[in-house]
């Protein structure tokens, strides 16, 4: 049902410039501020995609003598996600992303946040606890949406997982009404995704999804992975072959070399390529 976005889930963790910089003190801090920096500035992505199972591995130590450390669950909740989407192998994709889920929530309980055992509240209980919200909670709420998002995408022959999508598109419209500039717009890029994934007819609201990426590019037009998504998700699914070969093509001219933003950017080029090489077809 759901097409896979890739690099939408990468935004997690390679849309941040310091997304592991508060893991743990001292020197497991830096270790992890060196390697977070080497992956989102490194132009190789074979490199990454090899290398990121190591760090991984090495996040799971951290975690079995420090396992209610917030910031090192959130840290392994955004790298399990990204390397979601660097992964072909759906029961990986799957593994990778409920890890990622399990990981925030847990972070959630720690802090006595709201949204501890979100998924198990009713309905009706969740929209008040998300109502209830304030710009304190952004962090862990925005961090639970992202994972939210990335296991429905991994899931999507899953009806009672999938069930869950209007929760995960109410938290992240309270994230972009409490700060949508957050991450750097990642709210709006993430709202963006949701709302182009089906067609207006079996409930998308694709229009909604187009503003929310025009407004994901004014905060951020340097993260180039905004332009491919809003291509493949809304151009396409609108048959727009000018929007989406003129955005495409924007990616391909510009500057992939961007502070904490470079692999994504290639990834996002690498992307665009394969689109662009499609469009006559698809169009």
């Amino acid at each position: 049902m759901f097409s896979r976005l890739p690099g939408l889930f990468l935004a997690s963790f390679l849309l941040l410039g310091s997304g592991c910089a508060n893991l743990v003190s001292g020197i497991t801090s830096q270790l992890a501020d060196d390697l977070a920096g080497s992956i989102l500035n490194s132009e190789d992505i074979d490199t990454v995609r090899e290398g990121v199972p190591a760090y991984l591995l090495l996040m799971d130590s951290f975690l079995r003598s420090s396992p209610d450390s917030v910031d090192l669950l959130l840290a392994a909740s955004n790298l399990n996600g990204a390397f979601s989407a660097l992964i072909v192998d759906e029961d990986r994709i799957k593994l990778f992303s409920d890890k990622s889920m399990r990981y925030v929530e847990h972070a959630a309980c720690v802090l006595k946040s709201p949204l501890c055992d979100a998924r198990q509240q009713s309905y009706a209980d969740f929209e008040q606890t998300v109502s209830s919200l304030k710009v304190s909670d952004v962090h862990i709420a925005y961090s639970l949406g992202v994972a939210w998002v990335g296991r429905l995408q991994a899931n999507s022959d899953d009806w009672a997982v999938i069930a869950e999508l209007s929760r995960a598109k109410l938290l992240m419209e309270r994230v972009i009404e409490l700060d949508e500039n957050h991450e750097n717009g990642g709210p709006h890029l993430y709202m963006g995704g949701m709302e182009t994934l089906l067609p207006a007819s079996m409930g998308g609201k694709p229009e909604e999804g187009r503003a929310h990426f025009e407004k994901a590019i004014e905060i951020n037009e340097a993260y180039l992975m905004t332009k491919v998504i809003y291509a493949q998700q809304y151009a396409r699914l609108m048959f727009d072959q000018e929007l989406h070969d003129r955005l495409l093509n924007e990616v391909l001219s510009a500057d992939p070399v961007v502070e904490g933003m470079t692999l994504t950017n290639r990834i996002a080029q690498e992307r665009a390529k394969d689109l662009l090489a499609s469009s006559k077809d698809y169009f």
